[in-house]
């Protein structure tokens, strides 16, 4: 069979062919697509409409290329979404996490429930940008597009309702929003009606695997295609990716690596402890009912800045590139804060690298590759002192080694740093965990692969992982 995985990031898109083979998986990208935010009226929005409409050409040149797709699934980043009036129309094009309508609106939210009861609720680390900050800037700002919702859709699902006319709400998308009680894997009444949220916006919770529709007979006549089970995969890009982690050993930690870096581990029960709330970790949904208990890193987003704004200068340069600067710069002649709220927005983030360190007194890098190197330095650090804080406040117990997937395990510079940092085995790959998952969620609902444990087993049959050591080869 063959299954087409839309994979949409914060900053790209892809549809990937995957075809499963005496238990083996071969990929095969299809198309690829810019995803660009619009600033629009004062606020910064995704651009929908462009969004379905490169999902219609990847659809139309598997097409064209002979290809009978026999289901489709989606994947795209969390926290945000659409709103559907009573007759199915948006109401509004989705606001971006990055946009600022959330600024100062958590403080003013613990008002009516507080930080310790809404993390013991809903086990989410309290993001500025979560759903149910969102919601309450919309009401704030008397914004229309929340006064004539009829029901909320989180990235994935309503790219499927644009696809299949199906409105539904798969779980791990759901759970990143600080709207589903971590301990039932379904809605937090109490929290929605303590903060006066419309209970008729919220649909019943899908768990990943459910066939939510078949493409519209319009849009199937269109692309030149059947009407294709559209499969609610693992609908949170990184739940798709741990998915994909293939591991065998229960006891290890994870990153996905991407523009944002996701850094824990896979539990069966959520904990919602006061020590994982200090620590910033957050409790998300996974495959099989278990728990992502993970922290939000800022990832590769700065050095993705960094990348646009020199390009921008007309220095137009490759991630590879700019590895091999910084692997020539000297270590450790600064450090900074990754998370630090100044690198949020997008904007000239080299400047911003540089007054940061500026202006705590350390050494200002004067070349871009060192630059380079401080990003990725700092990154790792974070990492180490996130994975303490994992190990010895919330697990209790140390891990074993650490999964890198993600388009950041192709970084074998970082990947060092971080087994260094660490001081953790760090098996890095595969870089396309993330579709990988979404095409084998797919895989298990038309009955091909047997389970979760299936799809580690398919992924590491079908991959090759790279081994670092603590101390090894730069």
């Amino acid at each position: 069979m063959h299954y087409l995985g839309f994979d949409l990031g914060a900053s790209s898109g892809r549809a990937m062919l995957g075809t499963l083979e005496d238990g083996r998986l071969r990929l095969t990208e299809i198309h690829r697509f810019s995803n660009d935010p619009v600033m629009l009226f004062g606020r910064m929005v995704w651009d929908v409409p462009r969004l379905v409409h490169e999902m219609k050409r990847a659809l139309n040149k598997a097409s064209n290329a002979g290809v009978e797709i026999s289901a489709m699934g989606i994947d795209t980043w969390g926290v945000d979404f659409g709103l559907l009036d009573a007759r199915g129309h948006l109401t509004g094009l989705p606001v971006h996490y990055r946009d600022t309508r959330t600024r100062g609106v958590p403080e003013r939210a613990f008002g009516t429930m507080p930080k310790d009861v809404l993390y013991e609720k809903t086990g989410l680390a309290f993001n500025e940008f979560n759903t149910l900050f969102q919601l309450l800037a919309m009401r704030e700002e008397g914004d229309s597009a929340l006064m004539h919702a009829d029901r909320l859709l989180f990235m994935p699902d309503l790219l499927a309702c644009a696809l299949t006319g199906k409105a539904g709400t798969e779980y791990t998308a759901a759970s990143t929003g600080q709207l589903l009680d971590a301990h039932t894997r379904d809605w937090s009444w109490d929290v929605i009606d303590a903060f006066g949220l419309d209970r008729k916006l919220f649909l019943p919770i899908e768990q990943p695997g459910t066939v939510r529709g078949t493409l519209l007979p319009d849009i199937a006549r269109e692309c030149g295609v059947g009407e294709i089970p559209v499969i609610a995969v693992a609908g949170h890009d990184t739940a798709s990716a741990v998915a994909a982690v293939p591991t065998e050993d229960d006891g290890c930690a994870w990153i996905s690596s991407g523009t944002w870096s996701l850094l824990g581990t896979q539990v069966d029960a959520p904990v919602c402890t006061p020590e994982a709330m200090r620590a910033g970790y957050t409790n998300e949904g996974g495959l099989e009912g278990k728990i992502r208990l993970l922290r939000n890193i800022m990832g590769l987003w700065i050095l993705q800045e960094c990348r646009r704004e020199w390009a921008r200068r007309g220095k137009d340069v490759s991630f590879a590139e700019m590895t091999a600067w910084a692997e020539a710069a000297e270590p450790f002649t600064a450090a900074i804060d990754v998370d630090d709220p100044v690198f949020m927005q997008p904007g000239d983030m080299p400047a911003r690298v540089r007054e940061a360190i500026a202006a705590s007194g350390q050494r200002v890098p004067e070349t871009r590759g060192a630059l380079v190197r401080v990003v990725c330095e700092s990154l790792a650090r974070k990492y180490s002192q996130s994975l303490r804080e994992l190990e010895r406040d919330i697990l209790h117990r140390p891990v074993t080694a650490l999964n890198i997937v993600g388009g950041g395990a192709k970084n074998a510079l970082l990947d060092q740093m971080t087994a260094d940092a660490t001081g953790k085995r760090v098996i890095a790959g595969p870089d396309e965990a993330t579709v990988i998952g979404n095409v084998l969620v797919q895989a298990m609902t038309m009955g091909e692969v047997k389970d979760a444990q299936g799809i580690r087993d398919v992924v590491r049959a079908s991959f090759e992982t790279k081994v670092y050591e603590p101390g090894g080869e730069r």
